[in-house]
Parts: C-alpha cells; sequence; structure tokens
C-alpha cells in the first residue's frame, strides 16, 4: 500500500493567524441558545441532571459504593 504525507502542507484555521475568540455577538447567541436548549428540555431537567451526576460519582467509586451498601445491609441486619 502506497500512502504518500505531503510534507509542506500546513494546517489551515478559519483565524487565518489571528486568535480565535468569540465575539460579543457570538457570545450572546451561543448563551440564548443553550437557555432555550435548557428550557426545552422539560421539567425533570434538573432531576435528571442530579441523577447524572450521582451516577457518574458512584460509577467512579464502585467498589467503595458495594463495601458501604454490603456494611450498611449487614448493620442493618444486626439491629433487627
Amino acid at each position: 500500500m502506497d500512502t504518500s504525507v505531503c510534507a509542506n502542507s500546513r494546517w489551515s484555521t478559519a483565524a487565518l493567524g489571528a486568535h480565535a475568540g468569540l465575539s460579543p455577538l457570538e457570545l450572546s447567541a451561543l448563551v440564548e441558545h443553550l437557555q432555550l436548549c435548557r428550557a426545552s428540555a422539560g421539567r425533570l431537567f434538573a432531576l435528571r441532571c442530579m441523577f447524572e451526576t450521582l451516577e457518574g460519582f458512584v460509577a467512579a467509586r464502585f467498589v467503595t459504593t458495594l463495601v458501604t451498601l454490603a456494611l450498611l445491609i449487614g448493620v442493618s441486619a444486626q439491629l433487627r
């Protein structure tokens, strides 16, 4: 298989060498878009976000969560 790489190719962006930042108009349009997306997410959007955060917390600490649950079940069984 013959693959040739052009040695004098350059990376080019739309910034044309200038700082690639957001203009105030672009930033306000982005903020407006994000507000519309958040509003259209429904009534349970905050609850869904909370559960996603909780899932990420538990998934990162899976073994610790299992040990904690086992201890809680063991302690509750001993108290009966």
